[in-house]
């Protein structure tokens, strides 16, 4: 795995973790109905929790990590495939929809969980009878949504990145060593064959010849 991927899975599986725990620690601290007094018939007394800001950094988290995996990734819907009925296409098309409509439910939660925990003090009863309170629930729903949002986020990078090396042209093939091939192109040599030599006549003029002879 290249270190870009590794880098980009590690950082958004992080801050998926880091929604669902502040999720989570939200919903241990969020405002409940036990926590409501009332102060006269008409008003409640809420007291001041943690949870409108666990629930903001945790809609935070899942927002740049759902923004992280898709740069990272970009748009499928955005890019033309050769193969749009491959396995591979279809796992990260699907895997970037539901990770989509996953982000969006828990980034509402969240939020909605947050915005409702903002109440601290005296306040108005609703409709005149009733102190109103975060249903339990919500955030714990934000943060298994945020996790599974992460989890097909990272899916569908994966998915779509295998996909895409996949259909890269072959190419031309590797050259071999240089070793191999100086050995598969290289010309058996063998030594010279030994020169001959022929002792070539002298040839003696005729009046030296004579001059042996009778001196």
């Amino acid at each position: 795995m290249e270190r870009n991927v590794l880098l980009v899975c590690i950082s958004v599986g992080f801050l998926g973790i880091l929604a669902a725990a502040l999720g989570f620690a939200a919903e241990a601290k969020r405002v409940k109905v036990s926590d409501v007094q009332l102060t006269s018939s008409e008003t409640c007394k809420y007291p001041q929790s943690p949870a409108l800001g666990l629930g903001f950094a945790a809609a935070l988290a899942i927002l740049m990590a759902q923004i992280i995996i898709n740069t990272a990734a970009g748009c499928i819907c955005c890019k033309k495939h050769p193969h749009p009925s491959s396995t591979n296409w279809t796992i990260a098309f699907v895997s970037f929809v539901v990770s989509w409509v996953t982000f969006i439910i828990a980034f509402l939660l969240l939020l909605t969980g947050a915005a409702l925990n903002d109440q601290h003090g005296e306040e108005q009863m609703y409709f005149g009878n009733y102190c109103f309170v975060v249903k339990a629930g919500v955030f714990s729903g934000g943060s298994i949504l945020s996790m599974a949002s992460v989890c097909l986020g990272i899916i569908y990078y994966l998915t779509l990145l295998s996909d895409k090396n996949s259909q890269e042209p072959w190419g031309a093939a590797q050259p071999p060593p240089s070793n191999q091939a100086s050995i598969a192109l290289g010309q058996p040599q063998f030594p010279p064959p030994p020169q001959t030599t022929q002792q070539q006549p002298i040839f003696v003029p005729e009046d030296t010849y004579n001059r042996r002879q009778f001196s």
